[in-house]
Formats: C-alpha cells, structure tokens, sequence
C-alpha cells in the first residue's frame, strides 16, 4: 500500500507522495522486514486503476517485475506477488511465478484473486464483471493448467552430460495437453522445474466459494476479521474444509491482516491514530463506500447510519466477504457512515488497533494461542515509519515470547519457511531427487 494502509497515510509531513513508483522505497521496505525476520512481503495489485487521483497516491509498478528487482537486493524473506485468474493466461503467469522463484532462489509466493469488480472487466474487453461463481470456476481451471506446467519438467530432465552430448531427457518432459472449459494449453513449460516445485499458494477470499477453493488449492490465506471470535470461527472452517478436501490442515496457514498504529503509551498511539482520521476527505470515502454496497451515487449520509435495505449479499457479484464484513461491522457497532469511514480508512475492514508495543504483542499472542491464527499479515498505517516501528519495538517481544525466530540461520525456501513440504510432481510416481544445485539457489 505503498505509503501505508491508511488511505490518509500521504498526506503526513514524514511521507513521500512520490514513494509509489520509487524502488528504493520498496527496497527499503524489504530490508526492514528481513530486519525483523520476516517470512514474507505481499504486494497487493488488481488491473485496473483503484479509486480517483483525488484520494491517494494512485497507480502501482507490476507487482512480478517489482519482486524480480527485490529479489536482487534480499536475501531471505519471501515474495509474494498478487496476479488475477480472470485476466491472465495459464501459460504466461506460470512461466513468469517459475522464473521469479528461480531467480529467487525459491522464495516466491503467488496470491491468487479472481479480481471483482467491472472496471477491470472493462480493460479486458468485457461488459461487466463475469459472475462470482464463474470467476471461481475459471481460477480452478487456471490453477489445474498452472500445476501441470510446473510440473511438466521432472527435476532429473537436465543430464548436462557433456561428454555423451546429452544436455536434456526429453523423456522427462511432459506436455500439458490440457482441453478444458476456458483453457486449451497444449506444450510444457519452457522454464525448468524450480526450487519449490511451484510458488507458494496463497489465496485470500473469503466467501463460500472462496474458502472452498482455500481448501483445494491454498497453502496460505490472507484474510479479515474484526474479533477474535469471527477469526476462530473462520479459522476451524478452513481447516476443517481442508481436512474434507483431503489435505493435511497444517498445510494451509491462516494470516489474518492487522494493522498496528504504536506509540510508546496508549495515549501516544491514539493520538497518532487520531492524526490519521483527521486527514481523511469524507467525499472520497463515501464514493467508494457506495460502490461497495453497490449503490447510487449519494445514496449515503455522512451522519446517519447505513440504509435497512442494503442489497442481501446472495445478488453481489464482487467482493462478497468484504462486503459481509464491513455491513455487520457498521451494524454491530451502530456506526454512522462517517465513524465507518474513519475504521475503513486505515483497514479496509482488517483489524486496527492503536496501542503500545505491549499492547500489539499481546493481541497477536491472543489470537495465535487461542484458533484464531497461525501468523499475520503485518499492515502498517504508514510506510515506512510503521513497518519500522513494528521490527523496533514489537519484534523484540514476541521474540522474547518465543513467537518469532531470533535470526533466519540457513537458506530456506519460502515454502520450508512455511513449514511446508516440497510438492511431488504429479507426474513422478518414484519421489524425485532434489534439484540441481543451479537451480536451487540464485
């Protein structure tokens, strides 16, 4: 989020307006984190241009281009790129999520987002937005298609016998061959097959169709709660969907996004929080709060809580679980929509919380020991001051709780820092040696 989660983050005296489309800023960001021994980074994207100039710095560097160049400048920590089902092929994203973990020495991660909303539909050469079962119904496709092209190159295909003139087995390849309902993909992969097997999975709907889905395909998931009984009940859902799906529930990781605004006393920190909201532009809010209930334009007042009769969740074709979310927040809490815009405005629906480093360590030990998680995905109001603040003074506690690793030790892959397993390749039925050793780390 460039400057920060807070819509508002921009506008602060400390925040550079421009830092969007700088490397050095995301090289900076990168180093923080593995500074604080991060397991990953996560670049969020969609295909289209969110929301107007107006309100944020706007526009975003290709997430698989930016990751390449951050590759380069880190050592440890993963990275994990945003890319749409809907507005991809199978061939070219795989090719691109091969290459990346290849130059990474294994460290990519994929979020897989079927993308809501018409506007991108739009730069696609459709009329609206494909309908949200559909969309799932493609990723599925997509991600069978992507698979087998990960897993068209056994590991053992490269011989490299120089003296017989064998450089490849040819036996050892695997076309495709795929002829589905959205995708006719024929030839393997020109890339080989690479440190992780294939990128780390990540998935981060929430809806019915999109936990199902978790339960087939993730190896991790982003997600949205409010409370920590909504994030445990979430989190024994998934799991358990898992489990029907036939996978080991310790495969998927649940990391729920937190955003933390931290001050050396709790005062400091809502102060902080309150400088935050002071910035936000109302106007800009209530646009693309109406938007996501899908409503007209001025449907809503400032001062007044959301309609009775929003739209029922079964007719939205967008971003169903987000929409859920934040309608039972306002309800719950009776907020009006300008108090509703102010929560948004930092988390978009995300759990945010203002406190001391005290206070932040013990709501995500809270969370870890008791369901409702098995790590977070850290979002920082403003960047890079808040990711700093967080390695500074919250790290050093949950390290001290034995919640977090004092130092990274060996080179892992993303996936061994999961705590997950290579995948077999699926069309091996003997398991595989391990890579060669210039694939295995670049």
């Amino acid at each position: 989020m460039n400057t920060g989660h807070h819509e508002a983050s921009w506008r602060l005296p400390e925040s550079d307006p421009y830092a969007h489309v700088e490397l050095g800023h995301y090289v900076q960001l990168a180093r923080i984190a593995e500074r604080g021994t991060f397991d990953s980074l996560f670049l969020a994207d969609g295909p289209q241009l969110w929301g107007n100039l107006a309100q944020r710095p706007a526009g975003a560097l290709e997430p698989l281009t930016l990751l390449t160049a951050l590759a380069t400048a880190t050592e440890h920590i993963g990275l994990i790129a945003t890319a749409s089902t809907s507005y991809n092929s199978p061939y070219n994203l795989a090719r691109k999520f091969a290459s990346l973990d290849i130059i990474s020495g294994g460290r990519a991660g994929w979020n897989i987002v079927t993308t809501a909303g018409a506007e991108a539909a739009r730069n696609f050469g459709l009329d609206a937005e494909p309908a949200h079962a559909e969309r799932y119904a493609r990723a599925a496709e997509f991600l069978d298609v992507a698979l087998k092209l990960w897993d068209s190159w056994e590991d053992d295909a490269i011989v490299a016998d120089k003296a017989a003139g064998v450089w490849g087995d040819d036996t050892r390849v695997h076309p495709a061959r795929h002829k589905g309902r959205y995708f006719s993909v024929e030839g393997a992969l020109n890339v080989p097959r690479t440190p992780q097997g294939y990128p780390l999975l990540v998935q981060a709907g929430s809806s019915e169709d999109g936990k199902e889905f978790a339960a087939r395909y993730a190896e991790a998931v982003f997600t949205a709660q409010q409370t920590i009984e909504d994030a445990q009940a979430f989190y024994a859902d998934l799991k358990s969907r898992t489990t029907a799906a036939g996978r080991d529930p310790g495969h998927i990781k649940v990391l729920p996004g937190i955003v933390p605004v931290i001050g050396s006393t709790e005062t400091e920190a809502l102060a902080a929080e309150q400088v935050l909201e002071d910035h936000i532009v109302y106007a800009h809010g209530v646009g693309r709060l109406e938007a996501l209930l899908q409503l007209p334009p001025g449907t809503l007042e400032l001062d007044a809580e959301l309609p009775s009769d929003l739209p029922p969740e079964s007719v939205i074709e967008g971003a169903k679980s987000r929409y859920t979310l934040v309608v039972e927040l306002a309800r719950r809490e009776r907020l009006t929509v300008r108090q509703l815009i102010g929560r948004l405005g930092g988390g978009r629906g995300h759990l945010t919380f203002a406190g001391t480093p005290e206070q932040v360590a013990d709501a995500i030990e809270q969370w870890f020991t008791h369901g409702a998680a098995d790590g977070f995905n850290i979002m920082p109001a403003v960047l890079p001051s808040g990711l700093d603040a967080f390695v500074d003074h919250v790290v050093p506690l949950l390290r001290a709780r034995g919640l977090l690793r004092e130092e990274y030790g060996p080179r892992q892959t993303l996936r061994e820092r999961y705590g997950l397993p290579r995948p077999a390749n699926q069309y091996v039925t003997t398991p595989a040696p391990a890579p060669a050793p210039a694939l295995a780390r670049v």
